[in-house]
């Protein structure tokens, strides 16, 4: 399948305990305890991590016995452009160290840059490129709190071209430096 994200169950966790949209569509969360699945950005009383399994596929989590929460409906499809968006947002995920054009995400979905960008925006409320640079934070941040890296090390981990940008665009989404965001919470 071609919309399979690597994401470890720690950085899935952090997805659903935030109710994160980004990823809808590309992993589903399902409690052992209730045999319910949902969306990441399910806005439903968060379960504990030990009854928690996480599935890409929704013909496997319904095999698995799990049936659809009510809540948020993760079984329906929002949009007839969902598969095609679902496609980009896995490939951004899963090539984000790689220096991605418009024009190469286009040829992997198989469209214009002009009518991706456009559909894109319209589906997420946001660019290719931004969406691009919150899975690049979303990465640096992981990093941040799990690695000894330095911040250049996780600049370039991250898929960031320079540090200047990766200072940037860190400070534009977290609203500090990458140094303060390490530091907090300890």
């Amino acid at each position: 399948m071609d919309n399979k994200i690597n994401l470890s169950f720690e950085e899935m966790w952090v997805k659903i305990m935030a109710c994160d949209q980004t990823y809808d569509g590309l992993f589903f969360t399902a409690v052992k305890t209730t045999k319910i699945y949902c969306r990441p950005s399910c806005k439903s009383r968060k379960p504990k991590k030990i009854n928690v399994e996480f599935y890409d596929d929704i013909q496997m989590v319904e095999s698995a016995g799990y049936r659809a929460c009510k809540r948020c409906q993760p079984e329906v499809e929002h949009s007839p452009h969902t598969q095609l968006i679902k496609k980009v947002t896995a490939y951004l995920i899963n090539e984000y160290k790689q220096q991605l054009t418009l024009q190469d995400i286009a040829n992997h979905v198989g469209i214009s840059p002009y009518h991706l960008e456009r559909l894109f925006k319209q589906e997420t409320g946001e660019t290719p490129r931004t969406y691009l640079e919150k899975v690049r934070i979303d990465k640096a941040v992981y990093f941040l709190k799990n690695t000894s890296y330095t911040n250049l090390e996780i600049c370039y981990e991250a898929g960031f071209q320079s540090p200047s940008n990766f200072y940037k665009v860190f400070r534009h989404l977290k609203h500090c430096s990458p140094s303060e965001y390490r530091t907090q919470d300890q």
